[in-house]
């Protein structure tokens, strides 16, 4: 089961880094369709947080289609994210890659958020580079 973890520091409001945690997870295999969420009682124990942030958080996921509340029998997941399975070889592989990349960073002095803005500034440039423009008319060319 997941547990969430709360960073006060962070700016980001608290339901929205509970999304994001879910998120995350989903998209890393940790957590399946199918698979109990924690309760709010759960979340609030572990975190010191307001249930009522707890159900907002529930809510969001649940509008985007990646969770559904059960009366009487909690949240559970009900969507995925991210391509391809969790397990897969090139995940593996390229996470294995990854490893050590942050490592040679961290042993080069680079701090969590410099290794962060990095590699999304990479991820940004090699992903939106191949987005197709949608609001081209069938026929014309950019």
């Amino acid at each position: 089961m997941i547990e969430y973890r709360i960073d006060r520091r962070s700016g980001v409001a608290t339901y929205l880094q509970i999304v994001q945690q879910t998120k995350q997870a989903l998209r890393l295999g940790l957590l399946e369709p199918g698979d109990k969420l924690p309760t709010a009682r759960e979340v609030v124990e572990a975190t010191a947080i307001n249930p009522n942030t707890v159900l907002k958080a529930y809510r969001e996921l649940e509008r985007e289609g990646l969770a559904e509340g059960r009366r009487g029998l909690g949240t559970f997941v009900r969507g995925t994210l991210g391509g391809g399975a969790a397990d897969s070889p090139l995940r593996a592989e390229l996470r294995a890659e990854l490893a050590a990349w942050a490592e040679r960073a961290r042993t080069g002095g680079l701090e969590k958020d410099d290794l962060t803005a990095l590699f999304t500034s990479v991820a940004d440039e090699r992903f939106d580079a191949h987005v197709p423009n949608t609001n081209q008319k069938q026929g014309e060319h950019s």
